[in-house]
């Protein structure tokens, strides 16, 4: 059993995150998640921008609104101008709206690069200080802790001097997702700059996350990087049981790994689109918003193309229900389906403001507009 890991007063054990994934880990998703795992880990929130939280933007409270047997309860916030993320942290802790708040620092998606937040911002390492600080300052006793990726590129490396700074400035704990912005979700993770940084900032835990796709996953990482706990995204898509394997893997019970037949899979699937539908106020439009997780639950199992067509449009629970029936629901759970899951593109451009690269530390060129407005990602 690995040394739990602490979160400012909150102890996980066993040392394992939800990474706030967009669209993704709503309340719906994060309570199947925490179902599954006995309520051990911690499930963080999707993204929150500060500026839309300040503004009390409606689907903005909407998205950090927790359940009652959450907890701790996690928001994740993106913000570029310190003074606002100010603002946002201290409306958290004031108002009691979160026990925990990590600040995002990782995201590569164009829209938030080219106005120099996430995964960009780093390399303005006075500016990155700047929020920090505040953010530290305004949360009081709830601990703050970030997210983020080595760098913009391999020839602007950026997560060393990050580390140290989140050390400085009193963040509780960092999470290193082993990809540069270039590489978005493409080639392998990088789990050497995971060991590095924990060498680098050992005053703090240390999280790892990249290609993380089964719980031996999660096991190596640890052992081989030296990391004090995991982070897990793309790999539970469409299968939350896997936080049960994460548990039972850092418990020792490496025998008692979920292997669901197709059957279970689509009762997850029907509870999944129910708790959606309770979640918005609307059984159609929850179906609706499950569509994107239908590929990821059926991946693997023999159901045909246009099987999954019809089920990736409807519209009511009795229709999915009545779709998922017409399949072979005696399937095991098939070979290999615990493989990547999720986007995979990698080598992109990364879109950043005019002359961003020119000076590591000079905050010019971020401006209001950088504040996104919706959140969510």
């Amino acid at each position: 059993m690995p040394t739990p890991l602490q979160i400012g007063p909150h102890t996980v054990q066993p040392p394992v995150v939800l990474a706030p994934m967009a669209g993704i880990t709503n309340a719906p998703f994060r309570t199947l998640c925490r179902e599954f795992s006995g309520g051990k880990g911690l499930f963080v929130s999707e993204m929150i921008t500060t500026r839309a939280l300040v503004e009390r933007n409606e689907k903005t409270m909407q998205l950090i609104h927790f359940d009652a047997t959450e907890k701790p309860r996690s928001i994740q916030l993106y913000g570029v101008d310190p003074v606002t993320v100010g603002k946002a942290v201290r409306m958290i802790a004031e108002e009691d709206l979160a026990d925990h708040i990590d600040l995002n620092f990782g995201c590569p998606v164009p829209k938030v690069t080219r106005k120099g937040g996430g995964s960009a911002l780093p390399y303005k390492r006075n500016l990155l200080r700047a929020i920090v600080r505040e953010a530290v300052t305004g949360a009081g006793d709830l601990p703050v802790t970030m997210k983020m990726r080595k760098g913009i590129d391999d020839d602007h490396l950026t997560y060393l001097d990050a580390g140290r700074i989140a050390v400085e400035e009193g963040v509780s704990a960092i999470a290193l997702h082993g990809r540069t912005t270039a590489q978005h979700y493409g080639g392998t993770a990088d789990w050497d700059a995971i060991a590095r940084l924990k060498e680098h900032v050992p005053e703090i835990p240390v999280l790892g996350n990249g290609d993380i796709w089964c719980a031996e996953d999660a096991l190596r990482m640890v052992r081989e990087t030296g990391c004090d706990g995991v982070v897990v995204g793309r790999g539970c898509l469409g299968r939350p049981w896997l936080f049960a394997d994460l548990v039972a893997a850092f418990e020792g019970r490496t025998d008692a790994y979920v292997r669901p037949t197709l059957r279970e899979v689509a009762d997850v699937m029907v509870r999944h689109a129910t708790l959606l539908g309770e979640w918005i106020g609307d059984e159609a439009r929850g179906v609706v918003d499950f569509r994107k997780h239908v590929a990821w639950y059926l991946k693997g199992f023999a159901v045909g193309s246009e099987m999954r067509k019809r089920l990736a449009i409807t519209s009511s629970l009795e229709a999915l229900r009545a779709g998922l029936d017409k399949l072979d629901l005696d399937q095991p759970w098939p070979a290999g389906a615990d493989g990547p899951r999720g986007r995979t593109s990698g080598n992109n451009r990364v879109v950043l403001p005019d002359g961003w690269l020119k000076d590591p530390y000079d905050c010019a060129g971020v401006g209001e507009d950088a504040e996104l407005d919706t959140s969510g990602g």
